[in-house]
């Protein structure tokens, strides 16, 4: 397995919907940098990999769902970095393992299960202990890389890209900055919490959330981004940007598609090159394009569409599908 992370590209997209809307858009393809470490997800995991180090803690325990990205990436930056990985996995075991889990323990994971009810109370106290009861002294992160580590590493997704992406407006107008507007799916806000604490206060962070429901999401980003500044750890801003949530672009819920998110994200692959994940990047990319054609952006802006990776997940995704349509 590789050790090198390569720089992620900035890809430019044309079509007649950019070209008729006036704006200039991006892709930061975040989906590159690694074949199993890659997107959003490293950038979480990269300050709870080195917490652990300074702690002298030799074993991951961290929690997902049978299809998350989450337990893909741990299970293989363990393998990488040499950590041993644990997965607390929701739900019951289900066999044959899907592609996630099964790569999982293809880079050494154990795979632990734990009921729905328990699962739903994994942050307690009392969950807490029991797993360190059972376990030992285990270094423990959040479904997701949710905390300020994940915040942390989040803050410098966009950090590159600011320094080496200049479009063609953003040239011929002289500005600071490349990108008004910087756009990327939303499940515990995360990320969109670290973009925001990156950005120059000109330019604005748009988060489609991938839940039904997401305004709830508001109030997380909003603690997210208090505890973050009174912590003590790096940041690039002690002044977020402004940021805003695009509710709208769920199609049902959590991990929820349709035909028609399919189809547009064939559509978008097949014009474009660009493989887009059902679960978070294709809700967002038609979020975008959605808004496009409303005129919801202005003349000559520019967009960074952040591809947050996870495509290991349609594979799993697909299999399922084929199972449904065949009942």
């Amino acid at each position: 397995m590789s050790l090198i992370f390569f720089p992620p590209p900035i890809q430019q997209i044309n079509s007649e919907i950019i070209h008729r809307a006036g704006v200039y858009l991006y892709v930061l393809r975040l989906d590159l940098m690694h074949p199993w470490v890659n997107g959003n997800k490293w950038f979480k995991l990269k300050y709870n990999l080195l917490e652990a180090k300074e702690k002298y803690l030799t074993t991951l325990l961290t929690f997902g769902g049978a299809y998350s990205n989450h337990i893909y990436a741990t299970a293989a930056a363990g393998n990488l970095f040499g950590f041993r990985t644990i997965g607390v996995i929701r739900g019951e075991e289900r066999l044959p393992l899907n592609p996630t889990l099964s790569f999982a323990i293809q880079q050494g994971m154990q795979l632990v299960y734990m009921n729905r009810e328990m699962y739903r109370q994994r942050n307690t106290p009392v969950i807490q202990e029991y797993l360190q009861q059972r376990f030992g002294e285990v270094f423990v992160i959040p479904e997701g890389g949710s905390n300020l580590n994940g915040v942390r590493g989040c803050t410098e997704i966009i950090g590159d890209a600011m320094l080496t992406a200049v479009t063609e407006r953003s040239r011929s107008a002289g500005y600071a900055y490349a990108f008004e507007h910087i756009c990327v799916a939303c499940g515990t806000a995360t990320t969109l919490a670290g973009i925001a604490l990156s950005l120059h206060q000109g330019q604005r962070a748009i988060a489609f959330p991938v839940l039904k429901n997401g305004a709830f999401l508001a109030q997380e980003i909003e603690s997210l981004l208090t505890n973050y500044l009174t912590s003590g750890l790096p940041t690039p801003s002690n002044s977020p940007a402004s940021w805003e949530l695009m509710c709208d672009y769920h199609f049902g819920g959590y991990a929820k598609i349709n035909d028609e998110l399919l189809v547009f994200s064939q559509q978008f692959r097949e014009e474009h090159g660009i493989p887009l994940d059902y679960v978070y990047s294709a809700k967002m990319f038609y979020g975008v394009i959605d808004l496009l054609k409303q005129g919801f952006f202005g003349k000559g802006d520019s967009l960074l569409l952040v591809h947050t990776g996870g495509l290991q997940g349609n594979v799993g995704m697909e299999e399922k599908l084929q199972r449904f349509s065949k009942i």
